[in-house]
Parts: structure tokens; C-alpha cells; sequence
């Protein structure tokens, strides 16, 4: 047994369900479900070999060591008793190794980063690893928990498989440079922005101030989403905050996306709104100009995992978010989340985490702890008092269990190197959210 919040189930039935998942991927009447994974199915030459992975992926759970680690040896013997290939036996044994890697780099990593995107296609190295590794982790999550799949998780993994698939097509010797990524990305938006009537001048003008890295964390799509708001304000600041909404983006999920001046806590008053209004955040991604203006962008889904399909909801979140930014002393309402009951039984350690950034553009700091109403926005008062600015954060929220990363640097945006000040920041984020769950707790107890 797993005693978490997000394994409903015992390490035996999450396994069989995971070959159920899998055997469905190759029936036709269950092509609605996912159809991308029938799609992808009809690729494995072998279905017993995805099978066998399937089966030992998580059965070295429960004992010493990493399970993957440990899993990777036993299904190796397994194997070896059974006379199987050496060319299935390697394939079962790097799957059941890396069967975490792909829902790790989706959920934890920017994938819109070709860097990011050619470092994992090295790891996978081939096209048929890439096609075993996509349904098992597809089916290894929705045979977890049901409310864990939604269609944002769809879409990022989706998003990652095709992006890999293209690396490998290009050849690992050949990697897309940023510098080509920048200048496609930007083509693509200015060519769709001039089609629907915005004249390359406002076009230029809107992106005078932004740097290639906003180029890199949006699609074209997002990027011509935001030009037409930033034209529609016409450079008066009487205008803003610009808070605009999109209930169906392509990931899936809804965006919230808000340009205005950089004159305070933006990320913490914007995430305390939206957990507010019992929205949930997957995502979000904050660029400040060189003129110095924010643009924030978050996705979001409602709690359930749906995306959010009144007019009425997308009126008044736009509406309270810009309310609360005109007025930042404003007291937001009582929070409409309540902290989960089950968290009491299952408590989660709070931990704080510095991890270095392989292009050393930012300080990377990874937060794991028991989620709780206001986490994000406390998180943003505390880099708010400690003068750091977040440039992005990749949020993840499993079962009650927070894995947040953030991307940070100083307010001369270079990477927080200093162990002092690390030190200080750590500290102060631990006091405030083991304070917050400890109050929570005793107030469910009570």
C-alpha cells in the first residue's frame, strides 16, 4: 500500500489497471478515450514487450532504493529466465528504468525550450523507446488516480512527444538552435498578426521592450493573443492593468494573461485571487520589460480538472484580478478552498530545495509540501521581501502534495549564488508554510 493522497490504489491493482490502460490503447472502441495513444499503438510492433514494461514498472515498490532502479534488475532477470530477445530485454529494462522521465520533464520543465526538448531526446535516444514510453506513462498516470488526467496533462504530454519526435526526425547531431526557434516563433506571430489587420509598427512597437526569452516561453499563438491586447491599450497607462481570459487555449486549459506597470507583488496578489475563486494554477510564466512592465500569464483549470465554461466565471475573474491590482491594499475575500482534511492524516515535510539552472540564467528553486489555500501567494510576498524576481514557475499539485519549481534571480537578474542569502530565503519560506500547515491542522482537529 502507498499512503499518499494521489495512489488510490495498491501497487498490484494500479499495476494490472496499467495493462489494462495499455490494452485498451489498441481496441478500437475505446479510441475516444485517448486517440492519440491508439494512434501511436498501431506503431509497437510487439504489444507484449509495453505489456512486460507495464507489468514490473513500479514492482520494486515497497522495497529498499529507488524502485525504478530496483525494478530495472528484476525485470532484467525476468527476461533473462524467459529466453526473450536482447533487443525486447534492453527495451523492458530501459523503461521500466526511465518510466518517471516523461511526465518529469512535461510537468517540471519548460518543453516550449528546445534545449529542454534535446536533452530529453537524448535520453530517449529512439523513435520506438519514444512511442513505448509515451503510452506507458500515459497509462501509468490515468491508472493512478482519475482526477489526476485531465486535458492539460493531455496536451503537455502530447506536446513533448511531437516535439521529440521532430528532434529525433532532425537527427540529435543537429539541434534547433534558439537563435532559429526566436526568429520562427516570431515570423509565425508577426506573419498571423498582419493578417488580421495589426500593421507591423504597432507590432513592433508592442514587442520594442521584450527579449528573445519572451520569444521562447510563448507559442506563436500566445504571442498573438497578447500583442492584440497590448495594441488595444495604446500605450496609455490609464488603461491598465490589461487583464484579459481565454476559457480554451491549445493546452487544454484556461490563460489569464495581465500586462501592466511592475510596481509590486503582481504574482502574489494575481495567485491569491485565483485560489480565491478555487481555480487551480498549472502554469505560470512572468516577463518584465526592459521599460519595466510585467506580463504574467497563467493557466488554469477548476478544481474538478475542467476548464472553465460560464461567461459569468470569466467576467468576474477578469474583474476581481484587475480590482485587486488597482488596489493592492485591498483585504481579498475568504478563501473559498479549505485545506483537505486527508492532509492531516498524510502529513507532507516541507522542503526547500536549490537546484542549479544548466543555461545559469536563473537560480532554480524547487518547493515540496502539503498544498494549502494562498501557498503561491505567500511564496511571492516572501520573494517579494527578499527583492527577487520570478521569471517562471511550473506548478504541481498531485493528491494534495505541492512540487512546485520557480525560477528566480536577483533584482540585477543574476542567478542567487550566495549561500547566505540562500540560506535566509530557505528559512523563511519553511517558517512561513510549516506555520501555515500547523495552523490548519490544529484548526481541523478542533
Amino acid at each position: 500500500m502507498q499512503y499518499d493522497l494521489f495512489h488510490i490504489h495498491t501497487v498490484d491493482e494500479h499495476t494490472l489497471f496499467v495493462i489494462r490502460n495499455l490494452r485498451r490503447f489498441a481496441l478500437n472502441k475505446h479510441n475516444h478515450e485517448v486517440p492519440f495513444c491508439n494512434d501511436i499503438f498501431l506503431l509497437i510492433q510487439k504489444p507484449e514487450v509495453l505489456y512486460l514494461a507495464g507489468f514490473f514498472h513500479d514492482i520494486a515498490k515497497g522495497r529498499e532504493g529507488d524502485h525504478s532502479i530496483v525494478g530495472q534488475d528484476i525485470a532484467q532477470q525476468f527476461c533473462h529466465d524467459h529466453g526473450l530477445p536482447e533487443h525486447d530485454t534492453a527495451l523492458i529494462v530501459w523503461l521500466v528504468r526511465h518510466h518517471l522521465i516523461m511526465s518529469t520533464t512535461a510537468q517540471h520543465k519548460d518543453i516550449s525550450d528546445p534545449s529542454i526538448i534535446h536533452t530529453f531526446a537524448e535520453q530517449v535516444g529512439t523513435q520506438e523507446r519514444l512511442n513505448h514510453l509515451y503510452l506507458l506513462t500515459v497509462a501509468d498516470i490515468r491508472a493512478t488516480n482519475p482526477t489526476l488526467w485531465n486535458s492539460w496533462k493531455d496536451s503537455l504530454l502530447k506536446e513533448l512527444y511531437l516535439a521529440t519526435n521532430t528532434a529525433l526526425e532532425n537527427g540529435l547531431k543537429n539541434p534547433i538552435k534558439q537563435k532559429d526557434h526566436i526568429e520562427q516563433t516570431r515570423n509565425e506571430a508577426k506573419n498571423a498578426l498582419v493578417s488580421k489587420g495589426i500593421p507591423t509598427r504597432i507590432i513592433e512597437q508592442c514587442w520594442a521592450h521584450l527579449d528573445d526569452n519572451y520569444f521562447i516561453k510563448y507559442s506563436a499563438d500566445e504571442i498573438i493573443w497578447h500583442t492584440i491586447g497590448i495594441a488595444s491599450t495604446d500605450n496609455n497607462d490609464t488603461n491598465l492593468p490589461l487583464v484579459l481570459l481565454r476559457p480554451q487555449t491549445l493546452r487544454g486549459s484556461a490563460e489569464v494573461f495581465i500586462f501592466t506597470q511592475d510596481d509590486g507583488p503582481i504574482f502574489s496578489l494575481c495567485t491569491d485571487i485565483l485560489d480565491q475563486l478555487g481555480l487551480s494554477i498549472l502554469d505560470a510564466r512572468i516577463t518584465t520589460t526592459q521599460n519595466q512592465y510585467a506580463l504574467n500569464s497563467f493557466h488554469v483549470l477548476r478544481q474538478s480538472g475542467q476548464p472553465i465554461n460560464s461567461l459569468i466565471k470569466e467576467i468576474n475573474l477578469s474583474s476581481q484580478i484587475r480590482k485587486r491590482l488597482v488596489n493592492k491594499n485591498a483585504k481579498g475575500r475568504e478563501n473559498i478552498l479549505r485545506f483537505s482534511r486527508q492532509a492531516k492524516y498524510f502529513p507532507i515535510k516541507t522542503q526547500v530545495i536549490f537546484h542549479n539552472d544548466p543555461k545559469k540564467q536563473h537560480t532554480i528553486l524547487e518547493l515540496i509540501s502539503t498544498d494549502s489555500p494562498g501557498l503561491l501567494a505567500k511564496v511571492g510576498q516572501v520573494f517579494q521581501d527578499h527583492h527577487i524576481i520570478l521569471h517562471n514557475a511550473k506548478i504541481s499539485t498531485i493528491g494534495g502534495r505541492v512540487e512546485d519549481r520557480f525560477y528566480i534571480t536577483d533584482l540585477n537578474h543574476n542567478s542567487i549564488h550566495d549561500q547566505e542569502r540562500r540560506t535566509q530565503l530557505k528559512n523563511d519560506l519553511l517558517t512561513l508554510l510549516t506555520q501555515d500547515t500547523t495552523t490548519h491542522r490544529a484548526a481541523i482537529s478542533d
